[in-house]
């Protein structure tokens, strides 16, 4: 397998087991996501996806997105937002700019312009600070557009927002009232 290849594997392994399912491989993620990096080497070899302490080093140094995080030992790893499992971040209320960008699909902005963006099955929803990268999220569910959102205008209403560790802004609903396409 390609060293490309097996980071895209291992990344794609460390979001399910760290964002969704420790489960899979018997893995428990403490109240703020962190897990044991040589407990998470260990069952993930026992579960068939093999990988070492540089692979994995490399896996959260090269991950465009910056998914994934260690601790200040090095010890510990956790996914740095995008969990649909119950976690604390620890992450603390900022003042947002005064617009963000929510990339999606074509086929769901009506919904999304009738009822707004939600979270779902995930703790946040995630927003851009740039337009470059709304649209890349948006070409991961078809025809990408981008969707403006007016978070000035949201936090001096008492909503609230957090940055996450690799820059993502999150919020827990931006109504339809707040978009604009």
């Amino acid at each position: 397998m390609s060293n490309e290849k097996q980071l895209l594997t291992v990344s794609k392994f460390l979001s399910l087991v760290l964002r969704h399912k420790p489960e899979t491989i018997g893995i428990r993620l403490d109240e703020h996501g962190w897990t044991d990096v040589d407990v998470l080497i260990e069952k993930a070899g026992l579960y068939g996806v093999s990988f070492d302490k540089a692979l994995l080093n490399e896996v959260v140094a090269t991950n465009s997105k910056k998914r994934f995080a260690f601790n200040d030992s090095m010890k510990k790893i956790r996914a740095s937002q995008g969990h649909s499992v119950a976690i604390d971040l620890g992450y603390h209320h900022q003042k947002p700019p005064e617009m963000l960008y929510h990339g999606t699909g074509e086929q769901s902005v009506p919904s999304i312009l009738s009822s707004g963006l939600e979270k779902r099955s995930r703790q946040h929803v995630h927003l851009s600070s740039d337009v470059e990268t709304a649209i890349k999220v948006g070409q991961r569910h078809g025809t990408p557009v981008v969707l403006k959102v007016a978070a000035g205008q949201m936090y001096a209403n008492d909503f609230t927002f957090y940055l996450s560790d690799n820059g993502v802004w999150l919020t827990d609903h931006v109504p339809a009232k707040y978009l604009e396409q």
